[in-house]
């Protein structure tokens, strides 16, 4: 998937869930999504080429980066709980939606529940899944 389809594909998901709000703490070539004041995603092409940042389960984070050769640990975030995807062409449109949604899952189910826009358990279709 090329770089600027992917970044659309993310930011089209991210517009399909609740609460969820576009910053720009770091300038305006980087794109931070948050959920109640919590990164969930980044965007930017300050590495030459389009990225998507997103936060995983750090085994789902390993066999992800073991599978996909599009997908490295997150760059400049914890690289046991952040992930980026690059564009290559490998990345499917539902893998990508599904890497966002469960990104912003892993932000809402840390929140207190009286912030939480959605319920985690019941919101999404990787929860419950291996």
């Amino acid at each position: 998937m090329k770089g600027e389809k992917l970044q659309q594909h993310a930011r089209d998901r991210v517009e399909e869930l609740p609460g969820a709000e576009l910053e720009h703490p770091f300038g305006p070539e980087w794109e931070v999504f948050k959920v109640r004041g919590k990164v969930f995603m980044l965007m930017t092409a300050v590495t030459g080429e389009p990225i998507v940042t997103v936060k995983v389960n750090p085994e789902d984070g390993k066999a992800l980066r073991e599978q996909h050769e599009d997908i490295t640990p997150g760059y400049h975030m914890n690289k046991q709980h952040w992930i980026t995807l690059n564009p290559g062409g490998h990345l499917q449109k539902p893998l990508v939606r599904d890497l966002v949604t469960e990104s912003y899952l892993l932000v809402v189910e840390n929140l207190p529940r009286a912030k939480r826009p959605v319920d985690p358990d019941k919101f999404g279709k990787l929860r419950g899944q291996s």
